[in-house]
């Protein structure tokens, strides 16, 4: 019974794929199975991570947030014209914290309309989306800065550890990938061990519910977008040092992998589940198949036909199972029901 109750469960679906995809690739091109390109698979994941475990929370709220790209590219590029322009020659630490405070700034504001006014959180963070990108390109400037502050260039080789492969090529696993674990075991804290993690998913699965059980449902929402807006500003910020620039053209757009890997790792869009570790599996099975389109000479235009596909799929597998099991609760034997007065 354990067993079946495991493999119910949309993590554990996942995992199976992504095994099985990854063994279908790596005999199809064994250069798959490489230290490089497993080191260019976290890499990819880090931000994508990241991103994904904030849209998790909004979407366990009932939320859906597709501004955390502008609010990602805005502080990032805005943190490199401020350091750019005070001639900043310290560490990437600096970065970081200006980075999420401006993130922060911009969540607040989402926050802001979605527990004032309760405007539906989709299109709150549309219109909130092209304001931030449209003030950044119009007022904060545009042109790609390829001559980053010497933080950002130092932050792009600091490597966990490196290692040479039997081309004497060297390759490493960079140290952004400790910023997706240490957000995403503090997402896992907060939503499996804390009172606040318990009103994000109370809120999910019924606002009135969660309101008659005493959670302050407009506090849980400043949490989350204000949340969202810091991961959004860190990521972003790892983003612009991974690339060696600030380009304020960059990120906006990948709303669509976040959301499909978010979905596939097991969330409702409906709200009131989903878990951190099915969200990670859920990143690294879209990593995963992005990269192997290019490792078999797939065009790339097809990455997004694949991920519109993982939406469907994501969202129509735990519709299906919901109403299978409704279906089964009020499919009762007719002999289970004996008339009221006896035999007729």
């Amino acid at each position: 019974m354990q067993v079946k109750k495991l493999f119910a469960k949309q993590e554990t679906l996942v995992a199976l794929t992504l095994f099985g995809l990854c063994l279908v690739i790596g005999f199809i091109n064994p250069v798959f199975w490489t230290a490089g390109n497993w080191f260019d698979l976290a890499r990819s994941a880090t931000v994508t991570g990241i991103f994904a475990i904030g849209v998790l929370i909004v979407l366990i709220s009932g939320g859906i947030d597709v501004s955390f790209t502008a609010i990602a590219v805005f502080a990032m590029y805005t943190t490199t014209v401020l350091l750019k322009d005070a001639q900043y020659t310290g560490g990437m630490w600096l970065f970081f914290v200006i980075a999420a405070l401006i993130g922060l700034g911009l969540g607040l504001i989402n926050a802001f309309f979605i527990a004032r006014f309760r405007l539906p959180t989709l299109i709150v963070t549309l219109g909130t989306q092209s304001m931030f990108r449209g003030f950044l390109l119009f007022v904060i400037g545009s042109k790609i800065i390829r001559d980053i502050p010497p933080g950002m260039a130092d932050y792009s080789k600091a490597f966990l550890f490196t290692v040479t492969d039997d081309r004497g090529v060297t390759v490493g696993l960079h140290s952004a990938v400790l910023w997706l674990v240490a957000i995403a075991i503090l997402a896992f804290v907060i939503l499996r061990y804390t009172m606040l993690g318990r009103g994000i998913y109370a809120l999910g699965g019924s606002r009135e519910a969660a309101e008659r059980a005493g959670f302050n449902i407009a506090r849980t929402q400043v949490f989350i977008y204000a949340f969202v807006g810091v991961l959004a500003g860190i990521a972003g910020m790892i983003y612009g040092g991974l690339n060696r620039q600030a380009n304020a053209q960059d990120i906006v757009g990948q709303e669509l992998d976040v959301i499909a890997a978010t979905v596939l790792g097991g969330a409702s869009i409906m709200g009131g589940r989903g878990s951190v570790i099915g969200t990670l599996l859920g990143v690294m099975l879209v990593v995963v198949m992005s990269n192997s389109l290019v490792l078999m000479g797939i065009p790339a235009t097809w990455q997004r036909v694949v991920v519109g596909a993982i939406i469907i799929i994501g969202t129509a597998v735990p519709a299906l199972r919901t109403l299978r099991r409704q279906r089964r609760s009020v499919n009762v034997e007719p002999e289970t029901l004996a008339p009221v007065g006896g035999r007729t």
